[in-house]
């Protein structure tokens, strides 16, 4: 292998693992506690306090000690049951994951499923609610990342709710990089994760969890307990007088920490104003440069992260390669069906700022002319900056 494939790279615009802000990393590097120290109690105990107040939710919020993936199967493995009939939202590649795990558990699978360009109709799903009124569990994933496209689950879960089903959604490259929290989409599971917008490392899967849920996975009988899979077993562990199902991760907690403190201090709305600015940006300078949006429909595109097909004659492993060594940046591939149809660009935590959409679309552009797909790199740039400069006048004329 060559040196200039394994030195690392000047920025990580990818969809995951990201890039972690400085504060995190110091707080990674304070004393690791032992786990019944008071101390660490008193700082676990704020730390969950911190994050209902970052989830807007009314409910105490569970963390689990591992990347969100655990609390995906967790979910799955605790909410079904054997009657269970779920019915699995389709938009993508971690869409369709999770029908994987709910089918171990329910007594029947049904899917809705669209071309992975595109995302679920509410209307579609009332319908098929109300010709199969025995559905009792309805899971979607809202950012599908591998599509960089947006599910309406606000919509989505008013009609899961009104008919008394539960609602379990995969939040993990949504949450904190745009408006959405368990509440206001009635969520009874939320799972998201640190990772994406919040900028710390892989380590911690956030999970928000309603009354109805705590009392459904309590009555199912097959709902791990004593199992790194339960979700049962972390319910009052927040609380400073309980103890820990086992050893909690500490240096991964001061990290969210101090990522929970930026995200509250910059305020909710600033955060997601910056992450939606960064991602208009870089579709204007992508599409200013010829090139196509993944989704069929630019409304459904993410504001965490640009989705851009391929086009023809270029390898979108070459295409990311030359990025990476041209320019020192680093993009995400597809994921399963989208691998090698389409190049991904991150706009989350740290890189969430506008100026990486300009740094993403030259990059991109030239790696493009390197491979010999000829676009406007300075059209790219041109268009990415009056998106910034037009939302940026207003405060530069006070």
């Amino acid at each position: 292998m060559r040196y200039e494939e394994t030195k690392p790279p000047v920025l990580t615009l990818t969809t995951g693992p990201v890039d972690a802000y400085s504060q995190v990393l110091r707080a990674l590097a304070r004393p690791v506690l032992y786990d019944y120290d008071p101390a660490f109690l008193a700082v676990y105990e704020n730390v969950v306090e911190k994050l209902r107040s970052a989830l807007r939710t009314r409910h105490m919020p569970v963390i689990l000690h591992g990347e969100p993936v655990l609390a995906l199967e967790a979910g799955a493995a605790s909410l079904i049951g054997r009657k269970d009939v779920v019915l699995n939202l389709v938009s993508g590649v971690y869409g369709a994951g999770f029908g994987f795990w709910a089918k171990r558990y329910c007594a029947e699978l049904l899917e809705i499923r669209v071309p992975y360009d595109e995302v679920i109709d509410p209307a579609r799903v009332a319908e098929l609610m109300k010709a199969r009124p025995d559905i009792t569990i309805v899971s979607v994933c809202h950012h599908d990342t591998p599509s960089g496209t947006i599910n309406p689950i606000n919509e989505i879960g008013g009609m899961v709710a009104e008919r008394g089903a539960y609602l379990l959604v995969d939040a993990v490259s949504s949450f904190g990089g745009m408006d959405v929290d368990p509440d206001s989409c009635q969520a009874d599971l939320f799972v998201t994760g640190p990772n994406k917008c919040l900028g710390c490392p892989p380590g911690l899967s956030l999970v928000g969890v309603s009354p109805r849920a705590w009392e459904k996975m309590k009555e199912n009988p097959d709902a791990p307990r004593d199992s790194i899979l339960s979700i049962l077993d972390w319910e009052h562990a927040w609380r400073r007088d309980r103890p820990f199902p086992f050893t909690p991760s500490v240096a991964e907690i001061n990290g969210l920490d101090a990522a929970l403190d930026l995200y509250l201090a910059e305020g909710p709305e600033h955060v997601w104003e910056r992450h939606a600015l960064t991602a208009r940006a870089c579709r204007a300078g992508v599409l200013a440069m010829g090139l196509r949006l993944w989704p069929a429909d630019e409304r459904t595109a993410s504001p965490t992260a640009t989705a851009v097909r391929i086009p023809g004659g270029i390898e979108e492993a070459a295409l990311r390669a030359a990025a990476r060594a041209c320019y020192g940046v680093v993009f995400s591939s597809g994921r399963g069906e989208t691998l090698g149809k389409l190049v991904r660009i991150g706009h989350m935590g740290p890189t969430a700022q506008p100026v990486y959409a300009i740094v993403a679309v030259a990059a991109l552009g030239g790696a493009m002319n390197t491979l010999g797909k000829s676009v406007d790199v300075g059209a790219g740039v041109t268009a990415a900056l009056e998106v910034i400069n037009t939302a940026a006048l207003p405060a530069a004329r006070k």
